[in-house]
């Protein structure tokens, strides 16, 4: 298995099998959003008590779920960067950042938006809503050391460390309703437990959710490619693979 895992450690041999995966991710990511979001927004029924309000869930709830996902899919990144020192993990970790500091923007904003008809007021220093605002700085921050540094083998393990510390945050996002008396509802979906939503209303959220997290995957692969690309331009296959695409 190890040697299997490390065999991807090779600029090519990655950038060959995120060819082969992105169409996959993203046909699946149209496919099940369009399903989802069609479903959720025009065919659910309304909220006995938030009326169709409550339909801006269908893009919340995948974009807050998501945006704690990618973070965690970019510490393990970064952890194997550090760890076994694969340059293409690094890679993974820089692509993921910009996906994940979006999603997390969009679940922020229509949290906000959702919260203005509900809360009536745009913003409350909530504990979810101040976690969820903490990781959006600290994707911020993991894209800005990736920036700020010529020796990309020093800024990926700058950034790195700071996505791996920032892990903390997500348990508290995921938990803080739990832990605080907070205006924020809890978990709608649960696992060991029956959902409080009723199941025309909880299957398109879940598609979407699904949905969301192919299309990160497909974003990350989109990205990564490009990473790829850009520190390994000098590479015979590069040059091999640009000669081919110009010949088209």
């Amino acid at each position: 298995m190890w040697k299997w895992f490390h065999s991807y450690a090779d600029p090519e041999r990655a950038y060959k099998l995120s060819g082969t995966l992105l169409p996959w991710f993203a046909c699946l990511a149209i496919a099940l959003i369009g399903l989802g979001t069609t479903w959720g927004l025009v065919f659910a029924p309304m909220d006995y008590q938030q009326g169709d309000s409550f339909r801006i869930i269908y893009i919340h709830v995948p974009a807050a779920s998501m945006s704690m996902a990618a973070y965690m899919a970019m510490a393990a990144a970064s952890f194997v960067g550090i760890v076994w020192q694969m340059k293409t993990a690094d890679w993974v970790a820089a692509s993921i950042a910009p996906i994940g500091a979006v999603i997390t923007f969009i679940a922020l904003f229509t949290g906000a938006s959702w919260g203005k008809p509900m809360w009536g007021t745009w913003w409350v220093w909530d504990a979810r809503l101040t976690a969820e605002l903490v990781l959006l700085f600290l994707y911020l921050g993991v894209i800005s050391l990736y920036a700020s540094f010529e020796d990309k083998v020093l800024a990926a393990r700058a950034a790195g460390i700071l996505a791996i510390v920032g892990v903390v945050n997500i348990p508290i996002i995921k938990y803080s309703v739990d832990w605080w008396s907070s205006l924020h509802q809890p978990a709608t979906i649960k696992i060991t437990e029956k959902s409080s939503m009723s199941s025309d209303m909880l299957y398109p959220l879940l598609i979407n959710i699904f949905g969301f997290a192919m299309m990160i995957g497909a974003l990350t692969l989109v990205r990564f490619r490009a990473e790829i690309l850009a520190r390994n331009g000098m590479r015979p296959w590069v040059r091999e693979l640009a000669k081919q695409e110009g010949s088209k």
